[in-house]
């Protein structure tokens, strides 16, 4: 494991990132917790709002982010900084966020494109850090399917499709790496079909919403620390509303932990 670290260390190539940190202060026996992935785990600053759930909850974390636009599991294997701060290890946590669309693709695609790199990412993980628990971040369909019709995979073309193409993926990725998945996909359905009013994307149709993004927070912070609890952290959001969004992401956790690979 260690030759293939260096090697791909050796064929990487530098490219910009945003990394956020909340690590250097952080007290000697707090969970340690890695994310990657791009833009859906960025727009909103969700590290940061899952920090600051984990604050009203007087837990103590120390959060690193690695994270990149549109960046596929793929192009994580060969960033440098990710591959030392896997092998360095001493992670409790890895949350990998996959790029939006790609598990939704055709079952071939997805086992050619996707799987493999979930695979190798996990091998890393559990290289540098034994102990770890990696978790798939499931993400959600696009408001109207994708925003680029694929003709000859008609399935991803509609929210309810690509929804359900995402959620088999994200499970068989868990399944696959013995790894828990943080449903934030099914969490999202069940807001989209009880509470349509609530806003969960952005403008352009895909990206999260500040909304969207504390849903999702909800759902992470859930998946790592599988017990109810209740937060004043409503992220601006009117309290009705956070207090029910907290509510689903609880539910869609707890209500599953077998569909999601808890033992």
């Amino acid at each position: 494991m260690k030759k293939i670290i260096c090697l791909l260390v050796a064929l990487a190539t530098f490219f910009p990132l945003t990394v956020y940190s909340k690590s250097e202060n952080a007290p000697v026996d707090s969970v340690r917790i890695l994310f990657i992935g791009n833009s859906f785990t960025n727009r909103n600053k969700l590290p940061a709002m899952f920090d600051s759930i984990a604050v009203s909850q007087k837990r103590a974390v120390s959060i690193t982010s690695v994270l990149k636009g549109g960046e596929r599991l793929s192009g994580h294997l060969r960033n440098p900084r990710l591959l030392g701060l896997l092998q360095k290890g001493d992670w409790d946590f890895v949350v990998i966020q996959e790029q939006s669309t790609a598990p939704a693709m055709s079952t071939c695609q997805v086992m050619d494109e996707v799987y493999p790199y979930a695979r190798m990412l996990d091998s890393l993980v559990m290289a540098g850090s034994p102990k770890a628990k990696v978790v798939f971040y499931m993400t959600w369909g696009h408001k109207y399917g994708y925003n680029k019709p694929v003709p000859e995979y008609p399935t991803v073309n509609s929210y309810e499709w690509m929804q359900h193409r995402l959620i088999t993926s994200y499970l068989e990725m868990a399944y696959d790496n013995d790894a828990l998945c943080a449903p934030v996909g099914m969490a999202w359905k069940r807001v989209r079909e009880e509470r349509p009013e609530i806003v969960l994307y952005d403008n352009d149709c895909h990206h999260p919403s500040p909304i969207g993004t504390y849903l999702a927070a909800n759902v992470i912070y859930t998946t790592i620390f599988p017990k109810r609890y209740q937060t004043g952290f409503h992220a601006g959001i009117p309290a009705s509303d956070a207090e029910y969004l907290q509510q689903v992401a609880q539910a869609t956790v707890l209500d599953n932990l077998t569909l999601l690979n808890f033992h």
